[in-house]
């Protein structure tokens, strides 16, 4: 085993047969800043050839994750195109990893997924969430067409378009389930034990049988558009940051603060359509 890199922003713990990777930001609500995603990518680079045979991750304190740090991805400035097209495209890569990655990949999911951490979520083999977690889209208008398909590769289109086109949209933890999000729904007190008695039993099978299992389910998904679905993605993305009514978001969250436009943009979940603003 070679040494275990040092982290700021993720935590890697080791517990047979898991090797736990933690998004740990808790004062940020685990937001995906830059330094966190590269941490991110070093760790699964790392435990290809270390750590125990089955992956999990999850969040350090109240949620999973409130998805990309907008202090660093919604700046007020002008954007560069091909600059932000790139850095869209490394972060799609850092979450095919996961999907490439030759050991099974559980998520932990408790408390707030939100926007870029649903589609980080959506990359792993295997998801269990809590029963009242809160799954969903970015709470403003500031992107578009990069979290919402990746998360149509398992609800379908219909259900992705009914998150992506309200602000803030989210469903629970035993609705992701009914829509085929994630695998179970589980109270929050039984979250980290569920996730440790399925371990140990994909445990049981050798990892490299695990591996080419793995890969062969992969190969058809990939049959099935996975790979096709995610093609155009940072495109579509840069293309909306353009836009003059993403500028003018961004102006007022220069202005009145982050907190302040979000409450703005703040509706009830069309999980239930009964209910008021």
């Amino acid at each position: 085993m070679s040494a275990q890199p040092t982290f700021k922003s993720i935590r890697l713990e080791h517990e047979s047969p898991i090797s736990w990777v933690i998004l740990n930001r808790p004062e940020k609500a685990n937001s995906l800043s830059n330094e966190l995603l590269e941490e991110f990518s070093a760790a699964l680079d790392w435990l290809r050839d270390n750590g125990e045979p089955v992956i999990a991750i999850r969040g350090e304190g109240k949620g999973f994750s409130a998805g990309y740090d907008l202090g660093q991805v919604a700046p007020d400035s002008v954007v560069d195109f091909d600059a932000d097209r790139a850095r869209l495209r490394r972060n799609l890569a850092r979450y095919e990893a996961i999907w490439e990655h030759p050991k099974p990949v559980i998520a932990a999911v408790h408390g707030y997924c939100i926007a870029g951490a649903s589609q980080l979520v959506t990359f792993t083999d295997i998801t269990i969430v809590a029963d009242d977690a809160k799954i969903g889209i970015v709470s403003i208008p500031v992107g578009a067409g990069y979290v919402s398909p990746v998360l149509a590769t398992l609800i379908g289109p219909k259900r992705a378009k009914e998150l992506s086109f309200v602000p803030g949209n989210s469903i629970d933890g035993r609705t992701a389930v009914e829509w085929g999000w994630a695998n179970h729904s589980v109270p929050a007190s039984e979250l980290l034990n569920s996730v440790r008695s399925l371990a140990e039993r994909i445990a049981m099978t050798p990892p490299a049988i695990l591996a080419i299992k793995k890969a062969a389910i992969n190969r058809v998904a990939d049959g099935m558009g996975h790979r096709t679905a995610l093609a155009d993605l940072a495109q579509f993305d840069a293309t909306a940051h353009q836009a003059p009514e993403v500028a003018e978001v961004k102006r007022h969250i220069a202005a009145e603060g982050l907190k302040a436009v979000i409450a703005a943009y703040c509706v009830a979940p069309t999980s239930d359509l009964s209910a008021s603003r």
